[in-house]
């Protein structure tokens, strides 16, 4: 099952506070998954900042079109839990 990501704020530099439907929530540095050329926009804090989450598919996702997958936010939520 797909988890659902119902909350994202913004922290500080790289890292976003994140909180799924299953109560699951924390904070998670993006910092280092920053590579690539649709994240290098990210890099920028004013752009970074610029998050949301897809209505449709429940993705972090910023307005260039990068974002990440349900999937990938819980699991690093839930390591670092």
């Amino acid at each position: 099952m797909t988890p659902n990501l119902v909350t994202a704020e913004y922290v500080s530099k790289y890292t976003i506070h994140v909180r799924f439907k299953d109560g699951m929530e924390g904070d998670l540095n993006l910092e280092a998954e920053l590579h690539g050329p649709i994240f290098e926009p990210l890099k920028n804090l004013s752009f970074f900042k610029q998050f949301f989450i897809h209505p449709e598919f429940r993705t972090l996702t910023w307005p260039n079109g990068a974002d990440f997958a349900p999937e990938f936010v819980y699991e690093k939520v839930n390591i670092a839990a």
